[in-house]
């Protein structure tokens, strides 16, 4: 069973918790467990919450867009934030631990703790910044669209 989605949402706070509860919702229908559910919704929401504060060309740019994408393939999860901002300076993606009382700079930290494969880096040739990030995901029991 496969299942995806894309969004186009507007670089706003209040579209962040919109792609988490689709996120969850597509999910927790499917049966995947709930841990592995809220471990993806977190990391979504820092990748989302980034592409917001972050993804735009400037401080006027309130229109501008990010897109999201999960898919659900098999035994594996994979979501894609893409924005159209400045991307990461330079080619260094490198991600460094935040201290834990620091307000700024925990979001990739915990994307790469809660999910099993991640990648960090700017869209090629269009500008921006592209997170993606991979679970394998477990299964409820009698979950209803179980993967085979």
């Amino acid at each position: 069973m496969s299942i995806w989605w894309s969004l186009h949402l507007r670089r706003e706070a209040a579209s962040v918790p919109l792609a988490r509860r689709l996120l969850l919702g597509t999910m927790e229908t499917a049966g995947v467990d709930p841990d592995v559910c809220y471990d993806l919704s977190v990391a979504l929401s820092e990748a989302c919450a980034n592409a917001v504060e972050h993804g735009g060309a400037g401080a006027q740019d309130d229109g501008a867009e990010y897109r999201v994408t999960a898919y659900l393939d098999g035994q594996m999860c994979r979501i894609e934030v893409t924005d159209s901002g400045p991307g990461f300076a330079g080619e260094d993606t490198t991600v460094r631990p935040a201290r834990a009382d620091a307000e700024q700079g925990r979001g990739l930290y915990l994307i790469r703790e809660l999910a099993d494969h991640v990648r960090i880096g700017n869209h090629p040739g269009v500008g921006g910044a592209v997170v993606s990030f991979d679970k394998i995901l477990k299964w409820r029991e009698n979950a209803p669209l179980v993967a085979v």
